[in-house]
């Protein structure tokens, strides 16, 4: 985070830079204290401060939306396009290598857009809208799961408001974007597993199917809560618990079954051929074992390529560059570079949410500037905090259910060491580092208490 602050803001601009940092630490420091100095053993005053965060955060992601263009990009504009031409029942793929064709697992999502258009018509303001009540729901979320794990009001309010003031993390509120109603629903799926009941983990088991449906990443959020369910439930109070195990294992059923029956569904229905399968999963690592781009979308990599043959000479193709991309890796030795290339690309940089929203294009360069800059300071907040939060875990004796939403954060880190990176893939977790960076705020405030009463 040092070396991109420093290289991208402080040495173009070292004036500028040093005074808006300054603002927000003086701002999160001002709050926070607030936030923290007001007591929590009135219940009523509780509810009322977290409302009062959740209203503002809707206001401000409203003003947002006015703010930014209406333009769906890139992917989300492959949806919000494809949507009303798949409702007139047009084939939303023309030959085999087309974009639906090839990652089929966006299917899922496609359904969703179809759904929000088919019922509101093809008024983007519909699926923004949608985007700012899931982003509330994510913060109130992120609260239930910080007093689960902590059960300390104060950290969870500090929770919520790290990761509201991130306009990094809810700038994509404008685009047709998978990842908000995709992180709701893990995050829901979290909850409900710490419920620790029958029903909970049978209701899990469907929020992480609908997940996975239109947000693909379900591998990784499997990954973590498997090893969650064996570190930590089934070898529960030294002796195995063949119960909570069980629990583990019937979540994981619910959501083959949903998974698969919603390919089936999509198969049988016409829509796509090829279900909710991923039909170029070499690409991922084309890119990210690319040296040269350091494992980031590259228009150079995508130029080798044509993107009208057959999937078949496509794969062929890729597979061959993948060979010479790991050729290129052992003979350079540089595996750990590409790694630290990838890792300060996902979790240090700009997440670039605010690029996908074209703001630049209705407002000044120096005003699209200043913007990215104050949307980077909150990803900065959440770095600083979320590592002395990291610190301070080591320290105190946590509840086990902290590792449920560690676990899949380390799977999707490791995973995202092999295949493409870009800023914007970290969105899914940063509610996880926003917990971690509540703990970090606290843990610096009790830390400034406890010196004071000291004294």
């Amino acid at each position: 985070m040092g070396e991109f602050f420093t290289l991208n803001y402080l040495k173009p601009e070292p004036v500028l830079a040093i005074l808006v940092f300054l603002c927000a630490i003086i701002f999160v420091a001002g709050v926070g204290y607030l936030l923290y100095r007001v007591r929590d053993d009135d219940k009523n005053l509780n509810r009322l401060i977290l409302l009062s965060m959740l209203a503002i955060f809707f206001v401000v992601a409203i003003i947002w939306l006015k703010v930014v263009p209406k333009t769906q990009i890139s992917d989300f504009g492959e949806f919000w396009n494809t949507a009303p031409r798949a409702l007139a029942g047009d084939k939303i793929f023309s030959y085999d290598n087309d974009y639906f064709a090839k990652w089929a697992y966006q299917t899922g999502f496609l359904v969703y857009v179809m759904t929000v258009v088919k019922i509101f018509g093809q008024h983007v303001i519909a699926i923004q809208l949608l985007n700012v009540i899931y982003q509330v729901l994510i913060l109130y979320l992120a609260y239930l799961i910080s007093m689960q794990i902590f059960n300390k009001v104060k950290m969870a309010r500090l929770t919520v408001f790290l990761l509201m003031i991130d306009l990094d993390w809810f700038a994509l509120n404008s685009q047709s974007d998978n990842q908000y109603i995709g992180m709701l629903l893990f995050m829901l799926t979290f909850y409900l597993i710490m419920q620790n009941k029958y029903w909970t983990y049978a209701l899990a088991g469907l929020t992480l199917a609908i997940g996975s449906i239109v947000r693909p990443i379900g591998p990784v959020i499997i990954a973590g809560i498997l090893v969650y369910g064996l570190l930590y439930m089934f070898i529960a109070n030294n002796r195995l618990s063949w119960s909570g195990l069980g629990k583990i294992v019937m979540t994981l059923i619910i959501y083959q079954i949903i998974f698969s029956g919603a390919s089936l569904a999509i198969k049988s229905s016409g829509l796509n051929s090829y279900g909710l399968t991923n039909r170029d999963s070499e690409w991922k690592f084309v890119v990210g074992l690319d040296a040269y781009s350091g494992g980031s979308y590259d228009q150079k990599m995508v130029d080798r390529f044509d993107l009208q043959e057959s999937r078949a000479k496509m794969s062929a193709k890729e597979h061959k560059i993948i060979h010479e991309n790991i050729n290129n890796l052992n003979a350079s030795h540089g595996w750990l570079r590409l790694f630290w290339a990838k890792n300060r690309t996902l979790w240090a940089g700009r997440s670039m949410a605010i690029d996908f929203t074209e703001f630049g294009k209705i407002h000044s360069l120096r005003m699209d500037n200043l913007v990215k800059l104050l949307g980077y300071m909150g990803s900065v907040i959440l770095i600083i905090f979320s590592w002395i939060g990291s610190l301070s875990l080591f320290k105190q004796k946590t509840d086990n259910k902290v590792f449920l939403i560690l676990l899949p954060l380390m799977a999707y880190a490791v995973v995202q060491l092999l295949i493409e990176v870009q800023g914007r893939y970290r969105l899914e977790f940063l509610p996880v580092i926003a917990i971690l960076a509540g703990v970090g705020l606290y843990s610096c405030f009790d830390w400034i208490k406890s010196r004071r009463e000291k004294n």
